[in-house]
């Protein structure tokens, strides 16, 4: 038996998210039938984070215990040619046994998207959230500063999964102006459920002046859940990568 990690992209537009459901297609579900399929054996992935319905991936990771013969660096080209298009195996490896994709001291990186025009690009519409207001990007960006670092994100979390604190550490959060395209981009040792769509939407409410900068600041001050701005939507989210930090100091 040996354990295999795959790095997935995905575009979200057409899962329920990627924990497997009775009736309705997800990436879990997907992977583990294609798997099955080729390898012969039942399999069952074990993803790094769920991402929610709609939500995209560049680099999502996933696990799965194998009897399989075939190299572990090999099963992603195997496996890519049963995925629909819009599911991809970046990479795939063979890892220690014990490697658990979310128990472990890891990074991970999120972008939501966001397209400030008088009218929608209907080339990108699946992957941006489409806001027609303008947007103060300078506010934006300046309100962004104040997630850095380690606070109680509860105000910037809804009713989901439970979890043993609402604390969170942001090491990164920057936001970026690219024509009419605005990215937040944030890097955290964890993220609570919705937490970064509404940290994306607080931005938005910020940017249309409708609040001040300061007021992040405020809501970590007295934190009660669900209290910051509006939960954006989900197709402007993409997870970029989730960095596993162990691994990188065994790699020194």
């Amino acid at each position: 038996m040996k354990r295999i990690k795959l790095v997935v992209a995905y575009d979200g537009t057409n899962y329920c998210g990627w924990q497997i459901q009775p009736k309705d297609a997800t990436i879990e579900g997907i992977l583990n039938e294609k798997l099955s399929s080729l390898l012969d054996e039942q399999i069952t992935v074990i993803g790094a984070s769920r991402t929610d319905s709609g939500v995209h991936a560049l680099g999502n990771v996933a696990v799965f215990d194998t009897d399989t013969k075939i190299a572990g660096e090999r099963i992603a080209r195997a496996l890519n040619q049963r995925l629909p298009d819009d599911v991809v195996i970046q990479s795939s490896e063979e890892v220690p046994g014990d490697f658990h994709p979310r128990y472990q001291d890891t990074r991970k990186t999120y972008e939501y998207t966001i397209y400030n025009a008088a009218f929608d690009n209907p080339v990108t519409a699946r992957h941006h959230h489409f806001v027609y207001v303008p947007l103060d990007f300078q506010r934006m960006s300046e309100a962004s500063q104040y997630f850095l670092g380690e606070h109680d994100f509860l105000s910037f979390s809804t009713t989901g999964s439970p979890t043993k604190t609402t604390v969170r550490t942001i090491y990164e959060c920057e936001v970026r102006q690219e024509g009419q395209y605005i990215t937040m981009r944030v890097t955290g040792n964890g993220f609570l459920y919705n937490m970064v769509r509404m940290m994306a939407g607080t931005l938005i409410s910020i940017g249309r002046g409708r609040r001040e900068p300061e007021w992040i600041r405020e809501l970590f001050g007295n934190p009660k859940r669900g209290k910051a701005g509006p939960n954006a939507p989900a197709k402007g989210l993409t997870l970029i990568k989730i960095r596993y930090m162990d691994q990188e100091k065994d790699g020194d």
